[in-house]
Order: C-alpha cells, then structure tokens, then sequence
C-alpha cells in the first residue's frame, strides 16, 4: 500500500481519485456497489471506515474488518469491492489526521459518505473535523469538490432535516438511500444497483446501473 507522503508526491494523474467513506448507518449493500463500480473503472479509491462502520460491516456482509491498515485494506479490497489485487485501493485508518488528503493540496474529484449515520452528518455540517472522515469532507468542501452524503435514516427529526439543509447550503449534495421503483426491480440487487446509480449521477459519471425513466 501507499504511504500518504508516496501518493502525495505521485500528484495528479490520468486517473480520477475519489474518497469513500463508510460510516455506521445501515445500507452496506450501497457502498459495496458503488466501490465495485470505481473499481472496475480503475479509478483510485481512498476508503476511510469508521469504527461504527466497521460494526455495520460485520452485521449486515458478516465480514469482520481488523488488524493493520494493509490487513484491512486486503480484506476490504476483497469483500467490498470484489477484487483482492486492486492496487487502486488505499485504506487509511479513519483518525489518521496526517494522512495526505487531510489536505486540500492532494487532488480529488469528489468525495461520498456512504452511507452517512446522523451523527456523521451532523459534524459535516458543523466543520468540527475531528476525525479523517470529517476533515476530508471538510477540504472537499472548501475546495469546491462534489461532497456527496448519502444518509439512511427514518423517521427524521428536526435536528436531522436542519443539519442536512446546513450540509447543502454548504455545498454537499444530499442523496438519501431512498431506492425508487419505478424500474421494477426484481431483486434486492437491482434496488442497490439503482441507489448506487443515483450516487454516481450525482458525481456526474456515467453508468448502466439501471435504466432512465422513459416517460409515460
């Protein structure tokens, strides 16, 4: 695995990086699809898991994440994104402060938090950035980059609503995991398809994870 000072100097390249970030709100099954779908784009992927993220990993996938950053960056690289030989994949422990994109000189093209718990959104929108997971949102946010946070919640209070209108005052894209049904899924991978889709449009990249309205 890179370290953060070796991917710093690598700079920008032809290939688009983006950062995922897992934190403990349920729907796994969303971040899974999409990092699979970066993956086989070969887009660089820093994945950052929060301790709560880690526990909804082992709840809803049965995949225990431990051991060094390396040990966990293998185990991710091959329960949620498919491939175990990725080399695209860096993992970075989630309250490692120095890591490079802590910084907005690292270049990005976008940022998810996927799927986003209340809490995590909550300290987005406050900018308290005491962890990776909310210093990286924060850089995304000044640097103009595409922050896009994808809650799972229901029902939701007044604090929650608020805290998610200050986040996209800010500039993050709210994309709550709310799979639609018009395309009529036949299984709960085509509904994951689609939220995955939807996160993906909302990055502005292009995908056949499910089919556009057509109209009636």
């Amino acid at each position: 695995m890179l370290t953060s000072k070796k991917i710093l100097r690598r700079g920008e390249n032809s290939i688009k990086r983006y950062i995922v970030a897992i934190t403990g709100a349920s729907g796994i099954i969303y971040a899974k699809k999409l990092l699979s779908f970066l993956a086989d784009k070969e887009f660089e992927i820093f994945l950052l898991i929060s301790d709560a993220g880690k526990l909804v990993i082992k709840e809803e996938l049965g995949v225990k994440l431990a051991g060094t950053p390396q040990e966990i960056r293998d185990q991710t690289a091959n329960h949620l994104l498919g491939k175990p030989d990725y080399k695209r994949l860096h993992y970075i422990a989630h309250n490692n402060l120095m890591a490079a994109i802590s910084s907005g000189s690292t270049k990005t093209a976008g940022m998810l938090v996927v799927p986003c718990s209340m809490g995590s959104l909550a300290r987005i929108a406050l900018g308290t950035s005491n962890n990776l997971i909310e210093r990286a949102a924060d850089i995304t946010l000044k640097e103009g980059r595409p922050l896009i946070l994808a809650p799972r919640e229901t029902p939701l209070n007044r604090i929650q609503l608020e805290n998610m209108l200050k986040a996209a005052q800010a500039g993050a894209k709210i994309v709550p995991c709310m799979p639609a049904f018009y395309q009529h899924p036949k299984s709960i991978d085509e509904l994951a398809n689609f939220m995955a889709g939807r996160l993906l449009d909302a990055l502005g990249l292009e995908h056949q994870l499910y089919g556009s309205w057509q109209g009636a």
